[in-house]
């Protein structure tokens, strides 16, 4: 059994086959459904499989969220180097009381009243505020946008990963078909065998034991078959999840396991192409840059800045007995101690830095591991299916002379039970040496990030 298991990080992603961990759930293995199953029985190739994940994965859907959160976060820095304007109307009614101010009527020669009002105020003020240098917030604003670009790449890394899930999914569910056909194939060979068992001790040329040894036989083929039938149904389940098919469609395969060998470039071509078209890895390129500027953003603290306001507007007693009024002031601020805060910004964006270059590094890395192991994948794959076929068909010919000698009385039926379980295990070895011998390939287009556009010609045996 193969599994995959794909996470979704900030920024990269590290796709491989694994062994999935309990609890561990990859949104590349989820989707959003679709609302309502299609009547009747969908037909799902390779490429419809692919296309139905590229719109419905849960992986990619979330990618797009954070890239949507990304661009609000560039927003957020551009509004500080934006003009604000406000409006706003104010009208006041109020009295006031002259003897809770203090004022006392035995001071002055006349009464003095209480409480004063009432009394209006009114005033309609439109008011602007605007930086007008502050290389901080510029170079927020810039670091921002690098980070948007590096959602932008993060979304297409994780359209590669979709094909990469999906391509998977399907791969193992047509291994699977086949490993129905094989098992209903040894099903018919081991009833064959079962009855002739019977007619033979019907006929008092073999023992009972025989009968037995066959029945055995037939019956773990049964056995077989049904698991086989199970593990498809339960894969077909999967695949539905990951392409976003509604609960309950009813959906076959068109495609079954193909074979066309891939004679692979030069290893320097396909990393030439892996670091020019690797959208992760250009995302970390881009997060680098985002860091440089945060931290010319967290030194400019250091920096004067200069702003201004204004506002004009009619304030009176009454909107009709109202004055035009306005104001304007610009200011320079120069940091002179901010109590280290500066310093601890700079030394933070110093650790983010360092590390987004690390995490660069770190891509490049995994990209000529991940080209390198595809290659050696491939290659070793390719090696395993011709050897596969070659023991598929010894194992059969090992079978007939099995079955012809137990035929002819030369030997009982446990040589043609040997024979079978021979064959059944030559069948399973070359359904799993197409099915690593694919996903290489699909792992190669991943790889050199063409996975979208590549990974069905690749299957076919083309660059």
């Amino acid at each position: 059994m193969f599994l995959l298991t794909l996470t979704l990080p900030a920024q990269q992603s590290v796709p491989a086959p694994s062994i999935s961990l309990p609890g561990s759930q990859s949104p590349y293995l989820g989707s959003q459904p679709e609302a309502k199953p299609t009547p009747g029985v969908l037909e799902i190739g390779f490429q419809d499989a692919i296309d139905r994940g590229l719109r419905n994965n849960l992986g990619l859907l979330l990618a797009a969220d954070q890239t949507l959160n990304a661009r609000g976060e560039r927003w957020k820095q551009l509004s500080d180097l934006l003009p604000n304007l406000g409006v706003r109307l104010h009208e006041d009614a109020q009295t006031e009381s002259l003897t809770a101010l203090g004022f006392k009527s035995n001071v002055f020669p006349f009464p003095i009243p209480r409480v004063i009002g009432p009394f209006n105020y009114f005033d309609a003020r439109a008011s602007l505020s605007q930086s007008l240098f502050s290389f901080k917030e510029l170079e927020q604003e810039r670091a921002a946008l690098e980070s948007v670009k590096s959602a932008d790449y993060t979304l297409k890394d994780a359209r590669e990963l979709v094909v990469l899930a999906v391509g998977n999914a399907y791969l193992l569910a047509i291994a699977d078909s086949a490993r129905i056909e094989t098992a209903n194939a040894q099903v018919v060979n081991a009833q064959a065998l079962y009855d002739k068992a019977v007619d033979q001790e019907k006929a008092g040329l073999s023992p009972s034991v025989d009968t037995l040894r066959a029945q055995v036989e037939l019956q773990t083929r049964e056995q077989q078959l049904i698991a086989a039938r199970n593990d498809f149904a339960k894969q077909k389940l999967s695949l539905g999840r990951v392409i976003g098919l509604a609960p309950g469609q009813e959906f076959e395969l068109t495609e079954k396991a193909p074979y066309e060998a891939l004679t692979p470039l030069p290893v320097d071509i396909y990393l030439q192409r892996a670091f020019a078209s690797r959208s992760d890895y250009h995302a970390a390129e881009a997060q680098v840059r985002a860091a440089e500027l945060l931290r010319r953003a967290a030194t400019a603290g250091h920096y004067p800045t200069l702003d201004l306001n204004a506002n004009f507007g009619d304030i009176g007693t009454t909107p009709g007995q109202s004055n035009g009024t306005w104001q304007v002031d610009g200011g320079i601020n120069i940091p002179v101690f901010a109590g280290g805060k500066t310093h601890s910004d700079v030394l933070e964006a110093e650790a983010q830095l360092k590390q987004a270059r690390s995490e660069l590094g770190d891509v490049r890395g995994r990209i000529d591991y991940e080209v390198r192991a595809a290659l050696l994948d491939l290659s070793a794959a390719a090696d395993q299916v011709e050897v596969a076929r070659s023991s598929v068909n010894l194992a059969e010919q090992a079978l007939t002379q099995s079955r012809d000698r137990f035929t002819a009385g030369v030997t009982d039926n446990l040589e043609v039970v040997q024979a079978q379980e021979s064959v059944a295990g030559a069948h399973e070895s070359y359904i799993d040496s197409l099915y690593a011998h694919n996903l290489a390939k699909v792992e190669l287009a991943r790889a050199i990030g063409n996975a979208e556009q590549g990974v069905e010609r690749f299957l076919k045996g083309r660059q």
